[in-house]
């Protein structure tokens, strides 16, 4: 009788003891199948940082003139080239474009080989990444394919896709919340033009 209550209570024992263990390594299989996932605010912030420290603005905003030199028009925040304003006249006999990267004053077009490029709109307005999914904007920074489709020309420089093509997925997609979370701008950016008709 005794040899059975021994026998019961090591028995006990050991089912306690695999239970904790079962619960233990049940409970470390979950804690490590969790993925830390960002929430939308935490990609914003991210890719304020990130559009700001790469200088997104450099290009895709229009400037304004300060006692400091050329400053970023906050009002006009990634809206790109502007619209309404009149490309200066390029001579070609002067200038040299076929040698040389000209530069509108406020470095939203850039003329070269390639012809006239400008800047794109990267606020959420319809002119610009409004209805862009994700995966355009991906395949835009990092493929070079115009609006992000794939049977579209390549980005023209200055455009530094080449350099984004190796960009983690998590930083494109922190940039991709953060273009969709700013102030939308109308303002539809003309189309390049060729180096043969200006």
């Amino acid at each position: 009788m005794r040899n059975v209550l021994h026998l019961a209570v090591s028995l006990t024992i050991m089912f306690s003891l695999l239970q904790c263990s079962q619960k233990s390594n049940t409970s470390s299989i979950e804690s490590s199948l969790q993925v830390d996932i960002p929430s939308t605010m935490d990609l914003v912030e991210r890719g304020n940082y990130l559009v700001t420290t790469i200088g997104c603005d450099h290009c895709h905003t229009p400037k304004i003139m300060t006692p400091q030199g050329p400053v970023p028009d906050m009002e006009r925040w990634l809206m790109g080239y502007p619209s309404q304003d009149p490309l200066p006249k390029i001579n070609k006999n002067e200038l040299g474009p076929d040698k040389w990267v000209l530069l509108n004053n406020d470095l939203t077009a850039a003329v070269g080989p390639w012809g006239v490029s400008f800047a794109a709109n990267l606020t959420p307005h319809q002119t610009g990444l409004g209805n862009w999914t994700f995966e355009q904007f991906e395949k835009a920074m990092t493929e070079g394919k115009y609006k992000g489709v794939e049977n579209t020309r390549i980005l023209l420089p200055p455009m530094p896709w080449q350099s984004y093509a190796s960009m983690k997925d998590e930083d494109l997609r922190a940039i991709y919340e953060y273009l969709k979370s700013i102030k939308p701008i109308e303002n539809l950016v003309p189309n390049h033009i060729s180096p043969n008709s200006y």
